[in-house]
């Protein structure tokens, strides 16, 4: 193609230019001087503008034209791209159709790099239900890359390798591949398309290892390379996501409610919107607007993104100890990963101590240790001890309890993690209080105080200042139970003093820290001598 608006197209193509591009290669196709190779170019740039229905039928076009040309490797090319994109978008049928019709390109091509790519859609497919095949499909991309000097196929083949060990919870394994193909992005060597679609595999790879670090490593570099190009439009919503996510750790949540909304408006009826309304479920949460959480986890699941453990952990905040118990049970049976279940476990820890199910809790917590020992994570380390001192603090172990929640608080202080530190400090108080070192209690309670204020943590200020139901809105029944409790009766103990069954008495306690606002047995017989009920 010679004509100038045409030139002019690949020249502002080639500078990333995406609009520019778009324009000049509008004004060539109004001149109809557009090749296939124009048409496929026109269609990436149409894509990348998030203009996807228009990115479609010019890839199509091209796929015609390769067609009647006689070029069946290009014109597999295109029905590759065409059905990646549609699969992306949840268009199931109409990816898996051209994608079918990419197949028949290449038989008639016979050997040709796509061949190979057609590989990478069928290793995604399986990459959650069996990562080890899913695995061996992508070392076989990654090496026929690299025989071919194909980058984007070898980073195809890298990330899924990468993803896939994660899954199989090896990620020392995955870490240097994740690394290397990052290298590849950041140094240019890979084309627009992929390089926004190996940034937001690695960074959620880095999710999945509990790699914050990493995550917020490279969430920063997606940030500016989705800056450095104003008018591309796919990989925002998700940038957006994973923004507000890291916001939402490290304590911004006004500002990540603010990215996380923009990020659900971006990304519109893509499949990725669920995880958007996710995390605005669990600020909303946080932040105590209990309403706003529960619509924000059922768009979410309409979305298609499962809502645990937030809607669990909701359903504790409101005391519905039954109901969260259930909805974390549940989870964590559909769960067989140890990504997955590494996700679900703190929850159920907390929630199924609430409901007096303290062995259950307590094996909850080793699962957990023994997720964190493969995937090396400070974070996880930090959920481990925090998991095992609240096992210890239902068990009325206060000095063991102590031990595992200073190493917890360590962990969440050297991570800049201010909630989680809040919320230690708070178990660490209960377990100082058992101990009788009312002082340390103090400290680390006026601690936790002053950062749930910072962050607008409302539910667990107003737990704090006893803004809660208290003792006078416990029934005639739990302020017996509470007092027994307070003796440091058990719940099988309490069942044969009152004449009641165990799993009665286990009931009551739970809805007793529930009106209360408490944690522990602990903080209970604490708020029992505080209140003079005892």
């Amino acid at each position: 193609m010679s004509d100038e608006p045409g030139r002019i197209g690949i020249e502002h193509f080639d500078a990333r230019r995406w609009t520019a591009a778009s324009e000049a290669l509008a004004r060539a196709d109004r001149e109809s001087r557009l090749t296939a190779p124009d048409f496929e170019r026109y269609g990436l740039v149409s894509t990348l503008l998030g203009q996807d229905e228009a990115g479609a039928e010019l890839w199509a076009r091209a796929n015609r034209m390769y067609v009647d040309s006689g070029q069946p490797a290009a014109a597999a090319r295109c029905a590759f791209w065409l059905g990646l994109s549609h699969l992306d978008r949840g268009e199931m049928a109409l990816g898996g159709g051209w994608l079918a019709r990419a197949a028949r390109h290449v038989e008639e091509a016979g050997e040709c790099p796509e061949r190979w790519y057609l590989r990478v859609p069928e290793g995604l497919q399986i990459l959650g239900s069996d990562p080890a095949t899913s695995s061996a499909i992508f070392g076989e991309v990654l090496e026929a890359g690299a025989g071919l000097g194909d980058v984007d196929l070898a980073a195809f083949g890298r990330i899924g390798v990468g993803q896939a060990l994660v899954r199989l919870g090896r990620p020392d394994e995955a870490t240097p591949l994740l690394d290397d193909v990052m290298v590849s992005v950041v140094t240019g060597e890979l084309s627009p398309l992929v390089s926004g679609i190996v940034y937001c595999a690695v960074i959620d790879a880095c999710h999945e290892m509990f790699d914050i670090a990493r995550a917020q490593q490279w969430t920063a570099a997606l940030t500016a390379w989705c800056e450095a190009q104003p008018d591309l439009v796919p990989f925002r919503g998700r940038c957006l996501i994973y923004r507000a996510e890291m916001m939402q750790l490290h304590g911004d949540w006004g500002e990540a409610i603010a990215e996380a909304a923009r990020a659900s408006d971006t990304l519109g009826r893509h499949p990725a919107v669920g995880d958007a309304f996710y995390t605005q479920g669990e600020l909303q949460r946080l932040r105590g607007n209990l309403d706003g959480a529960d619509r924000a986890f059922r768009l979410a699941e309409e979305h298609g993104r499962p809502p645990e453990p937030g809607l669990a952990l909701l359903r504790y905040a409101q005391g519905r100890i039954p109901a969260a118990a259930t909805a974390i049970r549940h989870a964590l049976n559909e769960a067989t990963l140890p990504a997955e279940r590494a996700r679900l476990l703190p929850a159920a820890v907390e929630i199924l101590l609430a409901a007096g199910e303290v062995e259950d809790a307590r094996d909850a917590a080793g699962e957990i240790e023994s997720i964190a020992s493969s995937f090396h994570s400070p974070l996880l380390f930090a959920v481990t001890e925090r998991c095992h001192g609240l096992v210890a603090l239902a068990n009325d172990d206060a000095r063991v309890a102590l031990d595992h929640l200073r190493r917890s608080l360590a962990f969440w202080q050297s991570m800049e993690v201010p909630y989680e530190t809040a919320r230690t400090r708070e178990a660490l108080a209960d377990a100082a209080t058992a101990t009788g070192d009312d002082e340390t209690a103090r400290i680390h309670l006026e601690a936790a105080r002053a950062m749930y204020t910072t962050l607008g943590a409302v539910a667990d200020l107003r737990r704090l200042e006893g803004v809660q139901p208290g003792a006078g809105e416990l029934t005639p029944r739990e302020l017996e139970i509470l007092r027994l409790l307070a003796t440091g009766m058990t719940n099988r103990a309490i069942a044969d003093t009152l004449v009641i069954s165990e799993k009665t008495a286990a009931n009551h306690v739970s809805n007793i820290l529930a009106k209360l606002g408490l944690s522990s047995r602990a903080a209970a017989t604490a708020y029992a001598y505080e209140h003079g009920l005892v």
